[in-house]
């Protein structure tokens, strides 16, 4: 008779004991349990907690708190009704008064600045204020958002849990801002809906519903609270959308569908002032606003740089383009270009071009482009001929981590959630641009032919990654920008499901 032997091992424990150390970003405090890493959510630094295990790796494992021992002096009652383990993942830090959510988000940036730049820097987080002339002003840290995502299963509006597809269904949201919940989105079903966002202006009041589903046809909208505009389905290429508009410094901006727009009422303006108390530009400078949306730090730029400078938007998303010529028309020292940011600043030119055709066409003219030999299965792609021996970064002054940063400031723009903006300022790496001969108009206000012509890049131009990212200003009489800022959401780097779009 055979013998058949069985092998039991134990299984690991599904509820853990842990000790909480230091804030993570994405949300997480870290704990270790037996040598392995846990990222702990739910929980605050310094506290005691038993954690349910989410997700296992044979590198660490997730989990989330699910009963205190020892409660953080920090710690406060969720405001919201859906925040918990296993519930809602929009806000990671309910549990967290205002100031130490701040003090949280400040120590995840120390924290990346040292382990990924080496630079060792004391960060304070600035709460971004809600403009004080809203007619309903909501409780500190909720009625912030002025753009929710929802999801839809079986008409029924919700949002996701965290790290997963399921929906958490709701019947408000306490940071939505109180524009979008006089929509009443919630509380109506939405049958053949997959998703759909609701965006408000905090400015001019101006409402917007984007509907998704996989058949525009089959989608039923409910008789809302109020009256809205409404963008059913994916739009056709180039078709004209509805819009909301916003106002930071007296001007107006066009917003199409779900276009990007600062989603606190206070971050447009707080981010345009730190761009121009940062940068400090003068009249008769020049301007780039890489990746510029509609138009934003381009126009305050522009103001502040007058009809004698030159401001360059660009942007790769064509409704983007579109929204930004439209909101900056009156201003006839700024051009958006339109294509990846990378291949603008490679090519671009500061003056009058020499045909009309070449500024019309920017991509069709100008000097043949070397282009890369096709990449071959089993065979690496050539390197690029460099100019001389490669010089070692570590080696070069001017570029230490330390010389570089200049400007840091990061803001609350997100309550509850992680989300966090920060201002950055640092000198610049350009791409070295050849100078028109002097006899040649740099541009003439209100000649259509007086826009860049993006040919005849030096050929010693070559951009780092960090200079790339936008404004950068450059005074005319100099060689490179003076520096550049840098405006980004600092989040994880892949959000997950049922997070709050930024």
């Amino acid at each position: 008779m055979p013998v058949v032997f069985r092998i039991v091992t134990e299984l690991e424990p599904d509820v853990l004991e842990l000790e909480v150390g230091n804030v993570a970003n994405g949300g997480f405090c870290v704990a270790r349990h037996e040598g392995r890493v846990v990222f702990v959510r739910h929980a605050l630094p310094g506290e005691r907690v038993r954690a349910r295990v989410t997700d296992r790796t044979k590198n660490f494992l997730r989990a989330d708190a699910v009963e205190i021992i020892e409660a953080s002096p920090d710690r406060v009652q969720a405001p919201c009704p859906f925040a918990g383990p296993g519930r809602c993942g929009g806000c990671d830090w309910q549990h967290a008064s205002l100031p130490a959510q701040r003090a949280l988000k400040a120590a995840v940036v120390e924290e990346q600045l040292q382990r990924l730049a080496g630079i060792t820097r004391t960060v304070t987080v600035e709460e971004v204020p809600y403009p004080v002339d809203s007619e309903v002003a909501p409780p500190p840290g909720l009625g912030w958002r002025t753009r929710v995502q929802f999801s839809v299963a079986s008409g029924t509006v919700g949002l996701r849990k965290h790290r997963s597809h399921d929906i958490e269904p709701i019947d408000e949201c306490l940071i939505a801002h109180p524009g979008v919940e006089l929509m009443g989105i919630e509380r109506k079903r939405w049958p053949g809906a997959t998703g759909l966002e609701g965006i408000v202006s905090a400015t001019t009041g101006d409402r917007l519903v984007v509907l998704r589903g996989r058949d525009r046809r089959k989608i039923r909208v409910p008789r809302l609270d109020v009256p809205v505009r409404l963008v059913r389905g994916k739009p056709e290429p180039g078709s004209a959308l509805p819009y909301v508009r916003e106002e930071v410094s007296g001007r107006l901006y066009q917003v199409s569908g779900s276009g990007f727009w600062q989603v606190h009422p206070g971050a447009a303006q707080l981010l345009a002032g730190a761009v121009l108390d940062a940068l400090e530009p003068k009249p008769g400078d020049i301007a780039l606003d890489l990746y510029c949306g509609v138009g934003l730090f381009a126009g305050v730029l522009a103001d502040r740089i007058g009809p004698d400078g030159l401001v360059v938007g660009v942007e790769s998303d064509g409704q983007a383009v579109r929204d930004a010529r439209h909101n900056l028309r009156d201003l006839p020292n700024v051009s958006i270009e339109r294509g990846p940011v990378e291949e603008v600043v490679a090519d671009l030119e500061f003056g009058r071009a020499s045909s009309s055709s070449r500024t019309q066409n920017k991509r069709g003219g100008g000097h043949p482009r070397r282009a890369r030999p096709p990449r071959r299965r089993g065979r690496p792609r050539p390197a690029p001929h460099r100019r001389g021996p490669r010089r070692r970064r570590a080696h070069h002054p001017a570029r230490r981590p330390q010389d570089r940063l200049r400007v840091l400031r990061p803001g609350d723009a997100g309550p509850r959630p992680r989300l966090l903006q920060r201002a950055r300022l640092d000198p610049g790496d350009p791409p070295r641009f050849r100078r028109l001969p002097h006899d040649e108009p740099r541009g003439v206000p209100g000649d259509p032919r007086s826009r860049l012509s993006r040919a005849h890049a030096s050929p010693g131009g070559r951009s780092s990654l960090s200079s790339l990212l936008a404004p950068r200003i450059w005074p005319r009489t100099m060689p490179a920008p003076m520096a550049t800022v840098t405006i980004r959401a600092l989040s994880s780097c892949r959000p997950a499901p049922g997070d709050p779009a930024v």
